[in-house]
């Protein structure tokens, strides 16, 4: 887990943001960029930028390692520090609270504008980079591509997708983004895998999570990672998350990934509630009600 630099804001300076933002410009070309263009990238004199990078590597925001020459890098803290910074400017975000959840790919923490509002850190690719970028479509073309980049893609894309499907879909509002950091509406509610639904509640509950991905597939995206696990329920209903990973409707494996997404909901509740879920309700008959545009119920298809 990536810790929370929120705290250290207050105590940066501007030109410690201008050796990071100088470190992040020279990871364009090299994961490690030599000491000797830290002063173009961050437009600081040589005194300042050692001053900096001192700062910086005593709060543990870049990293520095001697390979054939001297080279510094930005840690995940670091970026964060940049993507906080810029969405407080933006006056996106005013506070900083609690963790929310912490993934593989992903920590989310509570923050407040107007209102509560969850913030995004996209991970992907600092742990495991290799398999990242050999799986997502977004690093594929690459050929100099660091997590920093892979996380930044991720975000953007995800935020992009979430733009195109609200309020059409129950998907988290997109308040803004910065880097690899999405701001969303905090979710009401409770994860789907640690909901135990009321007996009247469970076909209605189903029902509702095949129509939003009826309508986000209306809409023009499959999510591709359906589950249990970014699905919120709450009593005004449901709401899918976690879309970075969603392909638009046209993609040559669009439909393979809806009968995928659809087996796995469908399979969920089944395990789950199997004296619920009949035994005739087909992931393929689903989908193909659902990409002819006819989706309505599930009584259709049992």
């Amino acid at each position: 887990m990536v810790r929370n630099v929120a705290g250290l804001l207050p105590e940066l300076e501007d030109e410690d943001f201008y050796l990071l933002s100088g470190v992040e410009q020279g990871m364009r070309f090299s994961e490690w960029v030599q000491r000797e263009k830290l002063p173009k990238f961050a437009d600081l004199t040589d005194e300042e930028v050692d001053y900096r990078l001192e700062r910086g590597l005593k709060r543990g925001l870049i990293e520095k390692k001697t390979i054939q020459y001297e080279g510094y890098t930005l840690q995940f803290e670091g970026y964060d520090v940049l993507a906080l910074r810029a969405l407080v400017e933006q006056d996106t975000i005013s506070e900083f609270g609690s963790p929310l959840g912490v993934g593989k790919e992903s920590d989310v923490y509570e923050v407040k504008s107007y209102k509560p509002l969850a913030l995004k850190y996209h991970r992907e690719g600092y742990t495991n980079f290799r398999e990242v970028h050999k799986e997502r479509d977004y690093t594929s073309d690459n050929d100099h591509v660091s997590w920093m980049y892979t996380a930044r893609k991720a975000a953007e894309r995800e935020h992009g997708i979430l733009e195109s499907l609200y309020p059409d879909v129950a998907v988290p509002q997109p308040i803004g983004q910065n880097r690899h950091a999405i701001v969303m509406e905090k979710m009401d509610g409770v994860e789907l895998s640690r909901t135990r639904l009321e007996d009247e509640q469970i076909l209605g509950v189903l029902e509702l999570l095949l129509a939003e991905i009826a309508r986000a597939y209306t809409n023009g995206y499959v999510h591709a990672d359906m589950s249990e696990y970014n699905v919120f329920v709450n009593e005004s209903g449901v709401k899918i998350f976690d879309w970075p990973q969603a392909v638009p409707t046209d993609h040559e494996n669009a439909a393979e990934f809806l009968r995928r997404d659809l087996t796995n909901i469908v399979g969920y509740f089944r395990r789950k509630y199997p004296q619920y879920v009949p035994d005739d309700l087909e992931s393929d008959e689903l989908a193909e009600s659902i990409t002819a545009d006819s989706f309505e119920t599930i009584t259709d298809f049992v």
